[in-house]
């Protein structure tokens, strides 16, 4: 598993958490942090099965770019706007992750999702059709979107299992072919 994010020019990104709210033992949760060192520009996206956009602040963040004399994307925007265009790798959006897609109506349009009711209103005016499910997980393919931060858990299983599942596919037909 890498850490990528946009580095700005600089060699690497620490990200702190908002530590907020009480842990199990009711005392105040400390604040973690995480040290970035590989840019988008980068990652060549082939190396991987799967690309997750993280949830909240972090997609907002990666949305800013000082706009050029000529329309173009974030370089977040369009990292994650090639992965959705190779097939093979699952893509995975949580909360306010799929805002990273909403400038390319193109990636979304016609796709089955969940998201955060705060980016929602972006989202179907992209073109995604809004997917309601009782886990607040869908995966359409390979698109796997959960609702908020709160279904962490359940977001990565279902990504696992479509990663595992093509594995299996693969795997079945490699044996096959032989």
């Amino acid at each position: 598993m890498d850490l990528v994010s946009r580095l700005w020019g600089q060699p690497s990104l620490t990200i702190v958490s908002d530590p907020g709210g009480l842990d199990e033992q009711r005392t105040p949760k400390q604040a973690e942090t995480m040290v970035i060192e590989r840019d988008f520009g980068d990652v060549r996206l082939d190396d991987y099965a799967g690309v997750i956009m993280a949830a909240n602040y972090t997609s907002v963040r990666l949305r800013y770019f000082q706009p050029p004399q000529q329309p173009a994307d974030a370089p977040a925007v369009s990292f994650f706007a090639r992965a959705m265009q190779n097939a093979k790798i699952v893509k995975g959006a949580l909360c306010h992750g799929l805002w990273i897609l909403t400038p390319r109506p193109d990636l979304l349009r016609g796709r089955r999702v969940t998201c955060h009711e705060v980016v929602r209103a972006d989202v179907l005016n992209a073109g995604a059709v809004c997917t309601p499910s009782p886990e607040k997980i869908v995966a359409d393919g390979d698109l796997v979107t959960g609702y908020s931060s709160r279904e962490v858990h359940e977001f990565i299983e279902a990504i696992a299992r479509v990663i595992s599942g093509r594995h299996v596919e693969r795997s079945g037909d490699h044996d096959s072919d032989e």
